[in-house]
């Protein structure tokens, strides 16, 4: 599994912070969410996942090879020491500009090394009226990378799926928020546990929420 490189005091000194990325036209995401595959790896068929790696090097993203994902139980008691493997993102999803808006603006962001992996999860949560979706199945954690970029694509007919940032797991959150689509909450996974609370349809329908949910390093190896 790739290293988590130490960090600079430039970088380390970011902590967390929401912003709108008014760059991104959500729209040219939204119909790439509607043929993930089911996450074999959780029970209840509710999450759906693609995940590709890349750099992001002088404006231009590199893709790198397929890799398997991989966490130390001490960061998620749920599946760590599993090798999981997920389907690549779509190759007409990566060649949208907005999509690499979104790479950019979280390589950016968080000054990321030029040679920093990026690790993409494009992740949907559905619920009904007889079944909760949980984006956060291990709990309150951390993922054991460096940094973490939670970005909002889309809710429909959905409320819960708040946020929570917690310097440890005894006291309150310092941050809860339900992230609206288009803003992008960046963290520094050596500083903050994060959790984000379940979601349920708002009237007797289906609901789902899309993320992309960022990191670097990518945590995968090949």
């Amino acid at each position: 599994m790739q290293k988590v490189r130490k960090l600079t005091e430039l970088e380390y000194a970011f902590l967390f912070t929401l912003r709108k990325v008014n760059s991104i036209q959500l729209e040219g995401f939204k119909s790439f969410f509607n043929n993930l595959p089911v996450d074999p790896y959780i029970k209840g068929n509710y999450r759906s996942r693609r995940l590709s790696r890349f750099i992001a090097s002088r404006d231009n993203l590199i893709k790198l090879p397929h890799g398997y994902f991989s966490q130390p139980k001490e960061y998620n008691p749920l599946l760590g020491d599993i090798r999981r493997e997920f389907a690549e993102l779509d190759d007409a999803l990566i060649e949208l500009d907005i999509f690499k808006n979104l790479v950019l603006a979280f390589s950016d962001s968080c000054k990321l090394h030029p040679e920093a992996e990026i690790g993409v999860h494009q992740i949907r949560i559905t619920c009904s009226h007889d079944n909760l979706g949980n984006p956060a199945p291990e709990g309150i954690h951390r993922d054991g990378t460096n940094f973490i970029g939670i970005f909002s694509v889309d809710r429909e007919n959905v409320q819960g799926g708040e946020t929570h940032l917690y310097i440890n797991r005894k006291e309150n959150p310092v941050f809860n928020k339900v992230l609206n689509p288009g803003e992008l909450l960046l963290v520094n996974d050596h500083e903050f546990l994060h959790f984000t609370t379940p979601i349920q349809p708002i009237v007797e329908a289906k609901g789902t929420r899309d993320v992309f949910v960022l990191t670097s390093p990518s945590l995968l190896s090949d």
